[in-house]
């Protein structure tokens, strides 16, 4: 019978392993590797453009921002739909969710629609402009 220290033994190395190989790759490239520092190098780089002048600070469009939170948000509803969808129907020993749990998701599925349609409306994901 194995003791629990045995049974993490090879989780232990593995990991030994991947930090040791980590560390030696990154020895050698800052060994081996080759240096030619330049202004070019050493500019900020900017989603493939060039940086802009002026102030950090100045304001800008959060349609992005906006997006990308709805993204999370029907993510997550994805989420939630699956185990529930699991877990709806009756199986061996589970008596499944039944009416109170189709009823329930429906509400939720109701309001993220409801959101939806609100942002479509408002133009949030028109992209023309």
């Amino acid at each position: 019978m194995l003791t629990p220290l045995q049974n993490y033994f090879p989780i232990g190395v593995a990991l030994l392993v991947a930090v040791g190989l980590a560390a030696l790759m990154v020895a050698l490239a800052n060994l081996l590797g080759p240096r030619r520092p330049s202004v070019v190098k050493s500019t900020p780089f900017e989603c493939g453009s060039e940086p802009a002048a002026g102030s950090p600070r100045e304001r800008f469009g959060v349609k992005f921002y906006v997006v990308a939170l709805l993204f999370i948000v029907f993510d997550i509803e994805a989420i939630f739909l699956y185990p529930w969808a699991v877990l709806l129907l009756p199986s061996e020993g589970y008596p499944g969710l039944g009416w109170a749990g189709f009823l329930s998701m429906g509400i939720f599925v109701a309001t993220l629609v409801a959101g939806l349609v609100y942002v479509w409306k408002k133009g949030v994901l028109d992209w023309a402009d």
